[in-house]
């Protein structure tokens, strides 16, 4: 029993050390006024209008869609897509989240960097899109120390010391599916050749509340490649919502 109490003791001890605010999470979570910084990434629900949009430049065409908690649910549930990785969505109501498509009807290759979209909204704040680290950070956060002791102690079993615990289970059981599906799912950067279509998701933190306009921008796509490899062209794709939030 004593090699229990050091085992819950150890466990207890990362539990705690998952529930502390990761670095990334310190940083400021929007370019704007200092005041508005507290609102952003409040548990919202948001209603965009229109949505989808879907526009074209010079054969390269841009669908942007609204991803709501109903269709993220719908999406990552899908075994037909995600295999045994299906499951709840790894994203949470403190993101806003886009479904984008891009289509090359051009003759050309085009590049893009997915880390230079943005959304700004009508309160002077501008919002980086968040990468799958920052996700990942935020559900470790989200995850309480009872659901990890409470899972061992369900699987636990008579051993040696008077019970056997699965402590590489545990540590196995941190979110491993939902980084596979933040991986399979999102937007990757790179190039994209004629006749090529790639889509996926695109997260940020939820604006704040008061916001009633907002602007997503596609940007820095590159085009129009040089002998040297070189873009000539960058292109910009601006689509404008109306915003309702509704708290979560």
């Amino acid at each position: 029993m004593r090699m229990l109490g050091w085992i819950l003791a150890g466990v207890l001890a990362v539990g705690g050390c998952s529930a502390r605010l990761s670095s990334l999470l310190l940083e400021r979570q929007a370019r704007g006024p200092i005041m508005e910084e507290p609102a952003v990434g409040q548990a919202l629900s948001w209603t965009l209008d229109p949505s989808p949009q879907t526009q074209i430049q010079t054969d390269i065409e841009i669908t942007v869609n609204h991803a709501t908690q109903g269709y993220l649910n719908d999406l990552f549930s899908n075994k037909a897509i995600f295999g045994s990785f299906a499951g709840r969505s790894p994203y949470y109501p403190e993101h806003l989240v886009f479904y984008i498509k891009i289509a090359n009807r051009s003759k050309e290759k085009i590049r893009i960097i997915p880390t230079d979209f943005m959304l700004i909204d009508d309160r002077g704040n501008q919002y980086s899109s968040i990468g799958i680290d920052y996700v990942t950070a935020f559900s470790e956060y989200r995850k309480p120390v009872s659901t990890i002791t409470r899972g061992m102690l369900e699987n636990a079993s008579p051993g040696y010391f008077g019970f056997s615990f699965p402590v590489g289970k545990v540590f196995a059981n941190k979110p491993q599916g939902q980084f596979a599906l933040l991986l399979q799912s999102s937007l990757q950067p790179g190039y994209l050749h004629p006749g090529v279509i790639h889509d996926g998701l695109i997260a940020f933190w939820n604006p704040v509340a008061q916001s009633r306009k907002l602007r997503f921008l596609v940007t820095n796509i590159k085009t129009a490649f040089n002998a040297n490899d070189e873009p000539t062209q960058t292109l910009e794709f601006s689509f404008d919502f109306d915003a309702n939030p509704a708290t979560k």
